[in-house]
């Protein structure tokens, strides 16, 4: 599957066919919508589905609630298993510059593994990197029938013995900086990792924009690298607050209705759940009725990046439920 990227480049929004998406992950697709409609972008769809344990039928349910409130996208929906030869080739083009090699370490291995004294916790130490093609035979027997993984070998790219350094602007979060260890292309069970994958088809789908939450802000210096060593452009990023349960950890299921399909069970119509999360990224500031709703195409004529929170919107599940569920009771 091959694409042509349009004039004006475009944004995206890439989700895991997991389960329901919930308040976050709607409020990120909205942002990632606003970016780019209000840029002139194309906007489309990606369905990231590398994992064995996610259901296209869940791809179904997600699209279907986007639409709901409002989003609409370019094109049909790319679907990342469709992509296995793309992201074959681009691994060979790195093995074809001596970038990539087989490792057999397991988590295990690596946390017990001495590091580097200036290495984040958790980097790879090297293990597998300078191995002999004897000594690669024989550790690939020694987990046989397992695969080893393959790795690139970032380390020493600027200085010898050194993590690759990277700095990356930001439209919300400012500079990203991050230290590059060897990281993982593909896993020993041959599924393509999270930062390839998502650096060949954003490049394949035209994608010059990627507005995502601050959760993957750790992983951009490692696309960038990814970008610089097959070619391929670096898009403009910006990495959004996440939202956060009442406890301030990341919003999950065990803080009551949190998805679109939920707060509906409850009474609340898709139009009142957009208002919501408008009212969290301060595009609300026109309304002079509480009880009024937006459309998405309203907030597209009042969005403005320079007022969106820089800090995460803490979702009380309880009150905020219960006070779209009496509203459109009221309604009725």
């Amino acid at each position: 599957m091959s694409f042509s990227p349009a004039a004006g480049g475009a944004g995206r929004y890439a989700p895991s066919p997991s389960g329901d998406l919930h308040l976050g992950n709607l409020r990120t697709a909205l942002l990632a919508w606003l970016f780019a409609r209000s840029s002139g972008r194309r906007f489309v769809m990606r369905i990231e589905d590398l994992d064995r344990a996610r259901d296209a039928g869940n791809a179904e349910s997600q699209l279907a609630d986007l639409a709901s409130i409002g989003l609409d996208w370019d094109g049909d929906p790319v679907w990342q298993t469709d992509r296995g030869p793309a992201y074959e080739a681009a691994i060979e083009q790195l093995r074809e510059r001596d970038l990539v090699y087989e490792c057999t370490c397991t988590r295990r291995d690596i946390l017990a593994a001495p590091t580097a004294p200036h290495a984040p916790p958790g980097a790879y130490p090297g293990t597998c990197r300078d191995r002999s093609d004897a000594e690669r035979a024989a550790a690939r027997a020694a987990i046989h029938p397992r695969l080893p993984a393959l790795r690139l070998r970032a380390q020493d790219l600027q200085a010898p013995g050194e993590l690759t350094q990277m700095e990356i602007p930001d439209r919300l979060l400012g500079t990203l900086h991050g230290d590059i260890d060897d990281f993982v292309l593909r896993r020993g069970d041959g599924t393509i990792a999270y930062n390839l994958a998502v650096v060949v088809d954003d490049a394949a789908m035209g994608i010059d924009q990627v507005v995502r939450g601050d959760d993957l802000a750790s992983s951009t210096p490692r696309q960038v690298l990814l970008q610089q060593l097959l070619g391929l452009p670096t898009p403009e990023y910006a990495h959004v607050p996440l939202v956060l349960g009442p406890t301030g950890a990341r919003l999950a299921k065990r803080d009551g209705a949190v998805t679109l399909r939920q707060l509906q069970d409850q009474g609340a119509k898709p139009e009142q759940v957009l208002t919501l999360l408008a009212q969290s990224l301060n595009l609300t500031r026109d309304l002079t009725n509480p009880e009024e709703t937006v459309s998405a195409t309203q907030l597209l004529e009042r969005f403005d990046a320079e007022l969106l929170p820089k800090t995460p919107w803490v979702w009380n599940g309880s009150a905020a439920a219960s006070a779209i569920s009496t509203t459109a009771s009221e309604r009725e």
